[in-house]
């Protein structure tokens, strides 16, 4: 079957699909005729497996192992009743911290943040963990991939100057023009290539295909 009837029995999208397919956890067979990825009934009762295991928030690493046999049903949710123990109990400490806020009816402005870090710095050492503050959001992903792009873009703009500069400092001595424009249009393409490339990333962060595999 295709991609879309796969999307529609077990409810995902073919954003999730792929990115299950590139982590190594599906690998669908191809239609010799012409060449398309071809399901099969397995493919779509092993990606609701997928589904119901990322709905529980099992890594896709352990997934990756039950896959593999290394790994059995029953170790991983023992192991993932532990992680969700710790995490219960780390919002319990941050719902505590919240209460403790919240009853002394302070604002903003006169709010103790120094006294209250104490106390959480207190609590991490005995083993809780609050949020990262240091984890990334969504707009660092943008800076990869368009940092990559400016440098791209600047050192194919400098070629592009350093051959019309070149060619055009004694005309007498210059090459045919079309020597000249075949030779520039080559940093032309690679900078269209890159912009397509960045423009698919960044339609990509956007519609967060990234995000959206991440919950199933």
């Amino acid at each position: 079957m295709k991609i879309n009837q796969v999307e529609q029995l077990v409810g995902i999208t073919k954003g999730n699909i792929r990115f299950y397919e590139k982590e190594g956890l599906l690998t669908p067979g191809r239609n010799h005729d012409n060449g398309y990825r071809d399901y099969s009934d397995a493919d779509v009762a092993w990606l609701k497996k997928i589904k119901l295991l990322r709905m529980l928030d099992v890594p896709i690493e352990e997934i990756r192992l039950l896959r593999a046999g290394t790994l059995t049903l029953e170790d991983a949710m023992g192991r993932h009743i532990i992680q969700l123990e710790r995490r219960q109990a780390n919002l319990a400490a941050a719902q505590g911290v919240c209460a403790q806020i919240k009853d002394s009816r302070r604002q903003l402005d006169s709010l103790d943040a120094d006294g209250v870090l104490a106390g959480m710095e207190r609590q991490e050492q005995e083993g809780t963990k609050f949020m990262n503050v240091g984890k990334k959001d969504k707009l660092t992903r943008y800076v990869s991939p368009v940092g990559a792009a400016v440098v791209v873009l600047v050192m194919m703009a400098a070629v592009i100057a350093l051959i019309v500069w070149g060619f055009t400092v004694d005309p007498a001595d210059a090459p045919p023009i079309g020597v000249v424009i075949a030779i520039a249009a080559v940093p032309v393409v690679i900078i269209i290539g890159v912009l397509a490339a960045l423009y698919q990333r960044i339609k990509q962060i956007k519609g967060g295909e990234e995000d959206a595999a991440a919950q199933y």
